[in-house]
């Protein structure tokens, strides 16, 4: 099955052709995916590869519909996670949801992760190689912190959408982040604060 991404990229690509591993096809791919007003996220959750709670292997991309457990005492939370699982946790996953942070440091965090690939085929065998040991364990991979998040199995309430890794650049930049009781701009201040007591 086709994706949502990757016929919205085919259509922001129209025709273009590039190598997906230079650093001009990433921020190309970037830029337009920030161009788009808004992305219809059912559509994505509905017309996707889809993948079970089992197959949230850590280093590979995941959308998802999401209902905190605790949602009423959080000061605010992302109604569709894209995350990249890094680990298991206590009745489900630990993951990092870049959607935390603002574009510029989405961008440096994800050109980091990119150092960790276990190959550059860009093809269902390609994962990055991290956890949360290896991503505390170098400066270069700081604006993790206020991504991590412990997600419930049991509080998944849609289709688990899997992200090809052709696609993760421009599903990364597109205005999937639905965040509920704080504006973005409150979200990423949070997150710009959280990330310098970190160093």
């Amino acid at each position: 099955m086709e994706s949502v991404f990757g016929n919205l990229l085919q259509k922001a690509m129209n025709g273009r052709t590039m190598d997906r591993n230079t650093n001009e096809a990433k921020n190309w791919l970037r830029n337009k995916a920030q161009t788009l007003r808004s992305v219809n996220t059912q559509a994505v959750l509905t017309n996707s590869k889809t993948m079970d709670k089992d197959g949230l292997s850590p280093g590979r991309m995941f959308l998802f519909s999401y209902d905190p457990k605790h949602k009423d005492i959080l000061p605010y939370y992302d109604r569709f996670p894209l995350i990249f699982p890094i680990g298991p946790a206590k009745g489900g996953i630990l993951g990092i949801n870049l959607h935390y942070l603002p574009p510029s440091l989405r961008a440096k965090l994800m050109d980091a992760l990119y150092d960790t690939l276990n190959n550059n085929k860009l093809d269902e065998s390609t994962k990055l190689k991290i956890s949360y040991e290896i991503l505390n364990s170098s400066a270069k991979f700081r604006y993790f912190l206020p991504c991590v998040k412990h997600y419930l199995n049991s509080q998944i309430d849609s289709r688990i959408v899997y992200v090809d890794p052709k696609e993760w650049d421009f599903a990364l930049f597109l205005p999937l982040q639905r965040f509920q009781k704080a504006s973005s701009a409150t979200v990423y201040s949070d997150s710009r604060r959280i990330i310098s007591k970190g160093r």
